[in-house]
């Protein structure tokens, strides 16, 4: 089982944004999602923004994994910063029309 999971988002991650990833619900989501990590692997999610339709998408990067096989409930997932200039993620409106 996999104990802990060190996930790097960039380091202009907004108060916003910050707050988002820590909610308790965020965490499960990432647990619940995802059979296993990859040290260096790199993948977006998308953050609530609560209204417009909008959602923020960040980029992580898994730092380091703890453990092998497969996630849990009871995996850890704790964050870390990386260098600004790896902007990834970004904002994208929903639209119904193509």
């Amino acid at each position: 089982m996999i104990s802990r999971v060190v996930l790097s988002h960039p380091s202009e991650l907004s108060d916003w944004g910050r707050l988002q990833i820590d909610q308790t619900h965020f965490r499960a989501w990432l647990v619940r999602s995802r059979d296993s990590f990859s040290e260096g692997e790199r993948f977006e999610e998308f953050v609530d923004t609560g209204c417009c339709g909008n959602t923020h998408y960040i980029e992580f990067v898994v730092e380091r994994v703890d453990g092998s096989g497969s996630v849990s409930r009871e995996t850890d997932i704790e964050y870390t910063e990386r260098d600004g200039r790896d902007r990834g993620g970004g904002w994208a409106a929903r639209s119904t029309t193509e």
